[in-house]
């Protein structure tokens, strides 16, 4: 053993021990690992931050800011109601879902998938009250067994494909991965959909500390909505499902409170709910219903106030169709920087005793109320009319300016800021198709994948489906420089020969001659190499070692570079095998050392199934 390998190999462990110990932030831990790599001669200065530049690295921020476009259209909404059972508890739920990663995955980039679908994971946590973590981690795990079906599902199999036929015995097909691949991964979406409890239950990281009550707002039914014709008894079983209630309507300006089952629904009515901030966009995407002060001037206001970021430049009076038409433009905040807040009413607050309408929020400050929460009581009058009452929550629409300008006004704390994802069909099909695009030539190789993400993000900003101040609020800046830290260190491994070395020591002094366990340790050396290193290096590193170890023991080489391939593939122990792993730490509030709890029992499921599978589809 040299130097270097000494010197990598206590690097590695001090790194390890770290992540583990959890005392640091991960992101730290990696940035030491590096410079002292760098310190110790085994990275070239120059070459010390070449992993920010990596396509890995591109692509989670990519896919994130990507996945973030789904989420704020609404385009996250359509897909839930396609795929998931409405009211299927977490083991059938999980099962659909993490079934459907697999799927997609087999045909297109599996972090790509990930991407998709992590919006929809959210969400179903959300649904079934569990922490996001428990979600994501089976999905991250479904989307990377998924990969290892089908040629194009992942880059090791295409790595390994590449080595075949280097030796001289042709390349795999799209479907050789199938036999084997297919049925791990198939057994490995059911253990994980069923063992979700050994995932622990973490915070998911910058969540809010509070909860808050339901808010009562008003919402429109449009001619085209969903909810035009149906019976009250029909629609208040619907909106059930979002925990919403219905407890008045106004039509033709009467309102009408206590509404009757047998009562039949109509265009331009105006329902008075009831329901928890986090479902008022189900409510809205499912019924095809549109928040009335969102969209609607009040024609009580006679006083046209031309209002620029939020402020109230002058005044005129006028009845003209022109003048109402710019006034209804300057009380619309910027279609770009709209944001959701919740704000506290204070006992000693201005606004207390005052009604929307009397605080003309949309002539001053170009703001929408709404919704309101107030614990104890449920008033009758609208939304408008509402006396605001100390100890009240405002759910506010408006610019970040426009809102700030408010809660000074007014003497209102700001509590946060919610993601309510207003539906916009114009917007969730171009987030769409811009993710369907940018999947679609990662998947057929017409680009790499991170040059395919990065023009869809391109594409994002220049057609707004995620607004340009939210692009980089999107990246979670730690889980990148973790990842771009890492890479180079993972190629010191490799140039040093330490990966080499720990793969040729295990087989001579293990295997001892046994064709089968040569095999499982081929199979336990990949999986553990790709727990530490990219996926795709470490099928580059294991293929010549397994064709080897085939020649010296005089076997056909086929089952040892699959079992290459499904190794490489079955990275569930850390954070750093794979970018879908990368992906779920800071949304699930990780730590390093969360992942082996679901890892580990679903890489001995994978050895299990996958080696019998093996000897019997590729027969040594």
């Amino acid at each position: 053993m040299t130097s270097k390998q000494i010197l990598i190999f206590a690097i590695l462990a001090a790194t390890v021990l770290m992540f583990l110990w959890g005392r640091w932030r991960h992101d730290m831990v990696a940035v030491g690992a590096l410079l002292a790599c760098v310190l110790g001669g085994l990275i070239v200065p120059a070459d010390a931050f070449t992993g920010f530049a990596n396509p890995a690295v591109i692509s989670v921020v990519c896919v994130l800011i990507l996945s973030r476009g789904l989420q704020l259209s609404g385009a996250v909404d359509v897909l839930v109601r396609w795929t998931l059972p409405k009211k299927a508890g977490p083991t059938l739920s999980l099962a659909a879902l993490v079934g459907l990663g697999a799927v997609l995955s087999g045909f297109m980039n599996n972090v790509g998938a990930m991407a998709l679908l992590m919006p929809v994971a959210i969400q179903l946590a959300g649904r079934l009250e569990l922490p996001p973590g428990r979600v994501l981690m089976p999905l991250a795990f479904g989307t990377i067994l998924g990969g290892m079906t089908t040629l194009i599902g992942t880059p090791p199999n295409l790595i390994v494909s590449g080595f075949r036929a280097q030796n001289g015995a042709g390349s795999f097909g799209m479907f050789d991965f199938t036999p084997v691949g297919l049925a791990v991964a198939v057994a490995g979406v059911a253990f994980v959909a069923v063992a979700w409890r050994l995932v622990p239950a973490r915070k998911q990281q910058g969540a809010a500390d509070f909860e808050t009550g339901a808010y009562r707002t008003e919402v429109r039914v449009l001619p085209d909505s969903k909810a035009a014709g149906m019976m009250m008894n029909d629609l208040e079983m619907a909106l059930d499902e979002a925990d919403a209630l219905v407890f008045g309507v106004v039509r033709h300006d009467r309102h009408l409170t206590a509404p009757q089952a047998g009562w039949l629904v109509l265009a331009g009515d105006i329902l008075i709910i009831e329901a928890d901030v986090a479902t008022l966009g189900t409510v809205l995407s499912g019924l095809g219903l549109k928040l009335e002060e969102a969209v609607t001037p009040d024609p009580a206001l006679v006083e046209k106030e031309r209002v620029v970021d939020g402020v109230v430049k002058s005044v005129v009076k006028s009845d003209s169709k022109a003048d109402d038409k710019e006034a209804k433009e300057a009380k619309a905040p910027p279609s770009d920087d709209i944001e959701l807040m919740e704000l506290a009413v204070l006992p000693m607050s201005a606004i207390a005793g005052l009604s929307a309408k009397e605080m003309r929020l949309r002539m001053r400050y170009g703001l929408n109320l709404l919704a309101v929460s107030r614990e104890g009581t449920r008033s009758k009058a609208r939304l408008s009319s509402l006396t605001i009452e100390p100890g009240d929550l405002l759910l506010m629409q408006g610019s970040s300016e426009a809102l700030a300008e408010f809660s000074a006004d007014s003497g209102c704390v700001p509590l946060a800021e919610r993601e309510l994802h207003m539906p916009n069909n114009r917007k969730a099909v171009m987030a769409s198709a811009i993710m369907a695009l940018s999947v679609g030539a990662a998947a057929f190789g017409l680009l790499p994948a991170a040059i395919s993400f990065a023009l869809g993000v391109l594409a994002t900003m220049v057609l707004r489906t995620v607004p340009l101040r939210a692009v980089y609020d999107a990246i979670d800046w730690p889980v990148v420089v973790l990842l771009g830290a890492l890479i180079p260190v993972a190629g010191a491994m490799e140039t040093t020969g330490t990966a080499d070395l720990i793969a040729r020591f295990l087989l001579d002094s293990v295997a001892q001659g046994n064709a089968v366990i040569g095999l499982v340790l081929i199979l336990v050396v990949t999986m553990c190499l790709s727990d530490l290193m990219n996926n795709a290096a470490t099928a580059a590193v294991m293929c010549p070692i397994a064709i080897g170890t085939a020649s010296a023991l005089g076997v056909h080489v086929d089952p040892f570079l699959m079992a290459v391939a499904i190794g490489a593939s079955c990275a569930f122990l850390t954070p750093i095998g794979h970018q879908n792993n990368t992906l779920i730490l800071g949304p699930g509030g990780f730590r390093f050392a969360d992942y082996w709890r679901l890892g580990l029992p679903l890489e001995l499921l994978v050895i299990v199934v996958g080696v019998p599978l093996l000897l019997w589809v590729w027969p040594l």
